[in-house]
């Protein structure tokens, strides 16, 4: 037996790379052991894999040869051209350099680097999209065809490489899992910007030609592979330190919940392997799918699984091999398609049965003789689909070397090597390895053996029992997948489970009911309690059991309360007491519906760039469920990312948890994505999302100004009017709707009435701020020829006087001023009449428009509106069923009274800073913070 000792326990920890010596993993991947047999091999590892193929040393799994080029090639390590014929190629991984970089390289080889994770994390993949100029993780290759991108890290994938991945994505929280407070840089290989420079030697380091470069995906810090040893290996969150919610402050419990529940992401369908069958020649590893070609008369073509999940799933791998291959070239060609980096010799080639019934699996078949391609061919099973089949089967183990690994991180090895051997247990196993891991005073009864499964899309864990035998576990997971054997990791666990804790968001419910009938809705919809604080429309329920939380999580989803579906979500908590003292996180919330397909790009690039558990995205769930998360931090900013709508939407479930906030007035930055935007304009942050990066937003909302802005109660109260007339609508009960920039009353509603019916009916239209203009025109422009009298209809009272309205058609009731898209209808013209408006001095601005033709001139800068009225109490009777709306928000208000009024204490709002003249003299690529390079970001 032996321990594989660490570099040193700094090395390890927080003074080295966290891979093998090599800096080009992620903060997850721990140093392994530099025995003779590599890193390659799995947890129960056979026989030493004998003869790498010279030049260059296989101690990071690759597979190097010498072979000459027919196209133009760039070097991995250092991205230049590779002049001449000759290059050196990985045949698992396609890692392409030059002969004189070759003893530089540190990335591992895709084939082993899932047995180097330190700490397993899985990737939340999206749907499929095309990303230009992308570049495969896995087999290094361009994203040609529609690939995969992860929503938490900047992995690009081919849909076939997905099952080959590792699960190495960033760690954002604590889920009682090797936690630990020191966070080191979390590196992801190439896909850089093609401007990109390198912190250390400041030479560039991007390449639009190969997967080249690394960047740490908290701190967004930039370097070559080799310069980065030179960086010190703690991640500071470099310029967006201060916004970022720490992951060693967000504690999530989840067991079997997906990253996908725990991050809130929709999810999509992502095909498994196999879906899309691959043609994997002798000489070449597996790439994008391809359509399976016919071989040339002197080449085999065979299709290839690799266990019997596998076949009873019906994904395979195709290769091509030449027909005068021997039988370990054959092999070897078979587990370099699935990125098996063991010894051929443990395995062998078994002929498929036919056909593959679930019974005929455990038959044994007529293995590969040792004869060519050809001869196997002609004596071979039946052609399926043009090519013979053939499994991949590992020869039996009379023991196997096991690699255990311990639970906790500080201790001063990565893993500890025993012998497995019929005889053992997971019991014995446990007294094996406590003694070489430093805990010979424990008692073997308070720890456990778990097995992991680390696949690239979830990472589950089993508890085994203490009378498991290992080597009957080791060969059952080898038989249904050895893919899945590499996947597959040991660790020796304390007993002390933690106590479960789930917190359970539900949404859709009935507004304004109490606690009492909440609670008795769930017991009839889902047989639970309400235990947890409610909201308006939403409960949040406090579980104490998994599988409880599970399938109350199932049940929800496919659940309706008088006819509206309920929502679900998993929220984790937020360690306030651990947060820094500086630390001031960012809630984001992004309306994905806005701005055609920016607001979807938006929520990707916020989830990379900050904590992924900060951003929420308002289509699942509303704003609730992230000021509930954020309830006990005691200072936060928000930034809402959509129209004055979505802006009005995220103030108002403020103003509705402000009570229950730690910090009761968290100030609100916006990023414009709606139409006309007026409150964005008022508050310097343009009239429009335009694609600016999104790096550069979050530094503005960082040094934003805080400024105070009223709010205002709508209290609608429709009645039957005294002096109605004929054919009024049937009375409505009260409603309170609060107010931000404008109401409108008239054509003004009449006219965003008509946009609004226009984009439900076709809202896929509705993408482009230019078309959406368009159509407000176009309604205008049919509206011209209509009066409708308004002053004859609507009586209005300032304070407690009546205020006699002069002919017009549209009434506006202004808090901001900015209306719409930009126009100013008050005017700059002094009057002393009035005060100067500003939107905190508790007034609101009454102003008339006498048709279309006078909001077209207003539009144009060529008129102002007719000024009316100022105060702080309004009261509006409605002779008739009107055209009325809020903040861009219209409906028909049937006949009665609305009382406008301040709504309380006034919001905090984050106003853009004024742009600061660029100093002279100043380089280019300065850290905008002034930090040192090695804690430094990069845009």
């Amino acid at each position: 037996m032996a321990a594989a000792a660490e570099p040193g326990a700094r090395a390890w920890l927080g003074g080295g790379s966290p891979l093998l010596g090599s800096p080009t993993s992620s903060p997850e991947l721990g140093a392994g052991s530099r025995s003779r047999s590599g890193p390659g091999s799995g947890p129960g590892s056979g026989p030493e894999r004998a003869g790498a193929r010279p030049p260059g040393p296989n101690a990071l799994g690759h597979s190097f040869r010498k072979v000459t080029l027919t196209k133009p090639t760039f070097c991995h390590l250092c991205s230049d051209f590779i002049w001449g014929l000759a290059g050196i190629l990985c045949d698992a991984c396609n890692f392409m350099s030059h002969e004189k970089c070759l003893k530089h390289v540190k990335t591992p080889c895709a084939s082993v680097a899932p047995s180097l994770v330190r700490v397993p994390v899985a990737h939340c993949f999206g749907p499929r999209g095309l990303y230009k100029r992308k570049f495969c993780g896995v087999c290094r290759k361009g994203l040609e065809a529609p690939g995969l991108r992860c929503e938490v890290c900047e992995l690009h994938l081919h849909p076939d490489c997905v099952p080959f991945a590792c699960s190495d994505c960033r760690q954002c929280h604590r889920d009682g899992h090797r936690d630990h407070d020191l966070h080191l840089h979390h590196w992801r290989e190439g896909n850089l910007p093609s401007g990109a420079r390198c912190e250390v030697c400041r030479k560039t380091c991007g390449s639009s030609d190969v997967l080249a470069g690394l960047r740490c995906e908290w701190c967004g810090v930039q370097a070559h592979s080799v310069c980065s040893k030179a960086l010190a290996p703690e991640c500071t969150f470099g310029r967006l330190r201060t916004m970022v919610l720490p992951p060693a402050c967000v504690r999530l419990l989840s067991r079997n919940f997906s990253k996908m529940h725990c991050f809130r992401i929709s999810e999509s369908a992502v095909p498994e392997l196999g879906e899309g069958e691959d043609s994997v020649d002798g000489s070449a590893p597996a790439g994008p799918a391809r359509e399976v070609v016919v071989p040339e008369s002197s080449k085999q073509t065979l299709r290839i699984f690799e266990g019997n999940d596998s076949v009873l799933r019906n994904h395979s791998r195709v290769i091509t091999v030449p027909r005068q291959a021997r039988s370990r070239e054959v092999l070897e060609a078979a587990l370099r398609a699935y990125h098996i980096a063991e010894d051929p010799e443990g395995f062998q080639l078994q002929a498929l049965p036919q056909p593959a019934q679930a019974g005929d699996l455990g038959a044994p078949g007529r293995l590969w003789s040792g004869g060519t391609a050809e001869e196997e061919g002609s004596r071979g099973p039946e052609a399926r689909d043009g090519a013979e089949a053939w499994i991949i089967r590992a020869r039996p183990r009379a023991q196997e070397v096991l690699k255990v690994y311990p639970a906790w991180l500080k201790v001063g090895v990565a893993y500890v090597s025993i012998r497995a051997t019929p005889q053992s247990t997971a019991r014995t196993v446990v007294q094996e390895v406590l003694p070489l891991l430093g805990c010979q005073d424990e008692g073997p009864e308070s720890f456990q053996l778990v097995e992991v499964l680390m696949g690239s899309r979830q990472v589950q864990r089993t508890v085994l029992a203490a009378e498991e035998p290992l080597l009957d576990r080791l060969r059952d997971i080898r038989q249904a997948s050895l893919r899945q054997m590499g996947q597959t990791r040991f660790y020796v666990a304390e007993n002390r489970a933690a106590a479960p804790h789930v917190s359970l968001f539900v949404g859709g419910l009935p507004p304004g009911l109490t606690p009492q009938e909440y609670s008795r809705l769930l017991d009839e919809a889902v047989a639970s309690k309400a235990h947890g604080p409610p909201a308006t429309g939403a409960v949040v329920l406090d579980v104490a059991c998994f599988a409880e939380a599970e399938r109350l999580y199932m049940l929800l989803g496919d659940t309706a309360v008088r006819g509206r579906p309920l929502t679900a979500l998993v929220l984790p908590d937020v360690l306030h007491t651990k947060l820094p003292p500086d630390c001031r996180p960012l809630l984001v919330f992004v309306n994905p519906k806005s701005g055609g397909l920016k607001g979807r790009d938006l929520l990707c690039s916020f989830r990379k760039l900050l904590n992924p558990h900060q951003v929420f995205e308002l289509t699942n769930g509303g704003p609730l469920p992230g000021f509930h998360m954020f309830s006990q931090v005691p200072s936060f900013r928000v930034l809402v990312c959509g129209g004055d709508g979505t802006v009005g939407w995220v103030l108002g479930a403020l103003e509705e948890m402000r009570p229950r906030l730690a910090c009761p007035e968290p100030a609100v930055a916006i990023l414009p994505l709606g139409t006309g935007n007026d409150l964005g304009r008022v508050l310097r942050w343009g009239a429009g999302y335009s694609g600016e990066d999104p790096f550069s937003v979050l530094v503005s909302v960082d040094e934003a100004d805080a400024v105070l802005m009223d709010r205002w109660t709508i209290l609608l109260d429709a009645q039957q009017a005294d002096n109605g007339e004929d054919g009024v609508a049937d009375a409505e009960p009260p409603k309170v709707v609060q107010m931000s920039n404008y109401c409108g009353i008239g054509i003004d509603a009449e006219l965003s009435l008509d946009f609004h019916q226009a984009r439900e009916e076709e809202p896929g239209k509705f993408t482009s701020r230019v078309h959406n203009k368009g159509v407000y025109v176009r309604a205008g422009l049919q509206k011209m020829s209509q009066s409708r009298s308004l002053h004859k209809e609507v009586r209005l009272r300032v304070e407690q006087r009546q205020v006699e309205l002069p002919s017009l058609e549209g009434l506006i009731f202004l808090n901001i001023p900015s209306w719409g898209s930009g126009a100013d209808l008050w005017g700059s013209d002094s009057d002393s009449r009035f005060e100067k408006p500003r939107m905190d001095d508790g007034l609101l601005e009454v102003v008339g428009v006498t048709g279309v033709m006078h909001m077209g001139q207003v539009q144009g800068g060529l008129r102002s509106g007719i000024r009316i009225a100022q105060g702080s109490y309004f009261r509006v009777t409605l002779l008739k069923a009107t055209p009325v709306q809020v903040d861009g928000e219209p409906w028909v208000q049937a006949p009665g009274h609305m009382i406008i009024s301040a709504a309380g204490p006034k919001v905090h709002m984050l106003r853009k800073a004024k742009q600061r003249p660029r100093k002279a003299g100043r380089p280019k690529d300065a850290r905008a913070d002034g930090t040192p390079t090695s804690e430094g970001d990069s845009k």
